[in-house]
C-alpha cells in the first residue's frame, strides 16, 4: 500500500491486525448495505408516488362527475381509490415491513461488525483505495480536508 506523508486520519487507518481479507470483507459488507440504503430510498419514492396518484384520484373523480360521468367517478372511488398496494398493505406499511423486517436488521449487523472487527473504523477498503490511488503533491489529490498535496 502506497501511504503518503499526509495519509488518512485515524478513523479511516487500518487497526493493528486486520488482515486484508477481512478489510475487503468488511467493505463487501458495507458496500451490501448501502445498496440497501438505496432499495430502501426507491421504495420510499415507490411510497410517496403512490400516495400523489391515489390524492390525485380526488381530482379525476371531481372531473368525472364534472363531465356527467358519475358512474365512472364511482367506479374509481370504489375499485381504486384508497385501495391496497399489496393485499392488506398500502405503502407506508411496505416501508415500515421492509425497515423492521429487513433494512434495520442489516443496518445493526453491519454496524455491529464495523465495531467488534475494525474498532469502529468505518470505509477503510475504501480509505485504503484512495490512498493507492492518490497523486502525490496534486492539490486535488489531498488525504482530507486542509492538507497539502
Amino acid at each position: 500500500m502506497h501511504t503518503h506523508q499526509d495519509g488518512p486520519d485515524r478513523a479511516h487507518q487500518r487497526p493493528e491486525g486486520l488482515t486484508d481479507v477481512l478489510v475487503e470483507a468488511l467493505g463487501s459488507l458495507s458496500k451490501a448495505r448501502e445498496t440497501t440504503e438505496r432499495a430502501r430510498g426507491h421504495l420510499y419514492a415507490f411510497h410517496q408516488l403512490t400516495g400523489t396518484a391515489d390524492l390525485e384520484l380526488d381530482r379525476a373523480v371531481a372531473l368525472l362527475r364534472e363531465a356527467g360521468h358519475p358512474e365512472w367517478a364511482q367506479r374509481v372511488v370504489t375499485e381504486i381509490l384508497g385501495r391496497n398496494v399489496i393485499p392488506g398493505h398500502w405503502s407506508f406499511q411496505v416501508v415500515e415491513a421492509y425497515d423492521d423486517t429487513y433494512y434495520e436488521p442489516f443496518r445493526t449487523l453491519e454496524g455491529a461488525a464495523v465495531d467488534e472487527l475494525a474498532g469502529g473504523r468505518r470505509h477503510l477498503y475504501e480509505a485504503e483505495m484512495k490512498e493507492d490511488r492518490r497523486t502525490a503533491g496534486h492539490p486535488d489529490h489531498t488525504a482530507r480536508p486542509g492538507t497539502s498535496g
